[in-house]
């Protein structure tokens, strides 16, 4: 028979099998992480978000917290933009993706020998990998697309779509204009 464990008693037990002390914040904290690995939220993320329920907590609080669960290795640091740390719960060697566009930094799966089992280069022992790609995402693609379909029905669009054939020619030719 499975038995099923409530996610915050596992985050307390987790704590408790890395000498952490597991208070409330701390297991709200962890559990708000491990819930959004989609957008591996900033220090600052976490405590709009968390604050709003618990009134008490400081955002010093959450970065001393963010500082222990770093210390002990419950999270990763993701320092992929270079102008703040996002904090990743997936703390497997693997790479990232930031997105320009909405600024969302997503794990993806590449092939890394490096990560998968060698750990030297050039005599050099490997203590850490960091693989990050920047550019557009899958998302915000598809609404620059939808963006330029709308934009391409638009009514300068639809007037320059009626011009005949022999009138662009004309136009061509110097001896029609198109006024805007």
């Amino acid at each position: 028979m499975i038995k099923i464990v409530p996610k915050m008693k596992i985050f307390k037990i987790l704590l408790d099998e890395k000498g952490i002390k597991p208070t409330y914040q701390r297991l709200k904290i962890l559990e708000y992480i491990s819930e959004n690995t989609k957008n591996h939220p900033t220090a600052e993320m976490i405590y709009e978000k968390l604050s709003k329920d618990i009134p008490t907590m400081s955002l010093t609080t959450v970065y001393n917290t963010l500082n222990s669960f770093l210390e002990k290795g419950l999270v990763s640091p993701v320092t992929i933009t270079g102008t703040e740390i996002r904090y990743d719960f997936n703390t497997s060697s693997h790479h990232h993706f930031l997105c320009k566009e909405c600024g969302k930094i997503i794990d993806i799966s590449v092939e890394c020998p490096f990560s998968e089992g060698e750990k030297s280069i050039s005599g050099h022992k490997i203590e850490e990998i960091h693989g990050y790609f920047k550019g557009i995402c899958a998302d915000c693609l598809v609404k620059m697309r939808t963006k330029v379909k709308d934009q391409s029905s638009g009514p300068y669009f639809k007037n320059s779509a009626k011009i005949s054939s022999s009138r662009m020619e004309k136009i061509k030719a110097g001896k029609d204009k198109i006024i805007l």
